[in-house]
């Protein structure tokens, strides 16, 4: 048997050039037909529950790169205690400050969010491909930014409070400003009493770049590396072992596209605020980037890069798998022959 193959190996090799990283050898879909026999609406349940699935598996490194992110901000390299030393040892440290428990911190508001974002962002991007925009040159890398970045909109709310919820720890070990949220439900209601519902979106002007230039450098190097890996053999064609190999390999570009945005993402969406709402720390998304760059220096921005990029590949193939799984289900079937 070939590497890669047996249980990876029953998935069709045409699934894993449908959607959402379909390369541009992908048949095309005939307007009005639903893109791969499921209409939009349910690609947006669909994209949800798998984003969700994905995200129980890849949320302790979420933990991990926020901590990271956090540590030492706006103090220059070599001037502040650092409690988180790369991935493993962080993930040790969150261990012993919060228990393996402190390890899915913030669970719940990454489910939200996942949900949201995933679920419009699949939507989207299925409507764009019944509509035949992907067929347009560099249609696909737009469509995927566009839903993207409708996605990161809508699911913003989920995502400050995720941040919030897994920057709390021990004051030991605490990195970052501590908003001491109780629960989930204690955030959105805290924020909401404060803040209004315009708090509830503080830090979207960073959350949305950072899926967009994310979304847009996966599709336009997922398939390509997934291509790459296949023409050297090193797992079998359409085997979910060559589907994670590439998105390894697409990790890298996209974690150093990404991974600036990101960290800025993350700061947004942590600084205290004043009464009125406005950040004591940045007050907005260039003046936190500049201020990253010249006080933390131009590594500052890469903060997190290797939790980011052990993230991106697994979750990737995780959402495909679980995506892919999902639409098979609801999928249309044949009438069986005579």
């Amino acid at each position: 048997m070939a590497a890669g193959t047996g249980a990876l190996g029953l998935f069709p090799a045409a699934a894993l050039h449908d959607f959402p990283y379909p390369p541009q050898t992908a048949a095309p879909v005939s307007h009005g037909s639903p893109a791969g026999g499921v209409p939009p609406a349910a690609d947006l349940v669909l994209g949800a529950a798998a984003g969700c699935m994905a995200c129980v598996l890849t949320n302790p490194l979420e933990v991990v790169k926020t901590r990271l992110q956090l540590q030492g901000e706006l103090r220059a390299p070599g001037t502040y205690p650092r409690p988180y030393r790369g991935v493993l040892r962080a993930v040790g440290a969150v261990c012993r400050a919060d228990g393996l428990r402190g390890l899915q911190k913030g669970l719940a508001a990454g489910l939200l969010y996942q949900g949201l974002m995933n679920g419009v962002r699949f939507y989207c991007y299925s409507c764009a491909l019944d509509a035949g925009w992907t067929g347009w040159p560099g249609g696909t890398v737009v469509a995927g930014a566009v839903a993207g970045a409708v996605g990161a909109f809508v699911g913003s709310p989920a995502y400050l409070v995720k941040t919030h919820l897994q920057a709390q720890t021990l004051s030991a070990m605490a990195v970052g400003h501590q908003h001491n949220h109780e629960s989930i439900s204690d955030a959105f209601g805290s924020i909401y009493r404060q803040h209004g519902v315009a708090g509830l979106w503080r830090g979207v002007s960073g959350a949305v770049p950072r899926v967009a230039v994310g979304s847009a450098a996966q599709l336009a190097t997922f398939a390509s590396a997934k291509d790459w890996v296949c023409q050297h053999q090193w797992f079998g064609e359409g085997s979910w072992a060559a589907v994670l190999a590439g998105g390894m390999v697409s990790g890298v570009a996209v974690a150093v596209t990404m991974t600036p945005f990101d960290v800025v993402s993350t700061r947004l969406y942590n600084q205290p605020v004043e009464a009125d709402g406005t950040g004591k720390l940045y007050r907005g998304f260039l003046d936190c980037f500049a201020q990253i760059s010249s006080k933390e220096g131009l590594l500052g921005l890469y903060k997190g890069i290797g939790a980011v990029y052990l993230r991106l590949g697994p979750h990737t193939v995780l959402s495909l798998f679980f995506w892919d799984e999902l639409r098979r289900m609801v999928r249309p079937q044949p009438p069986p022959g005579p």
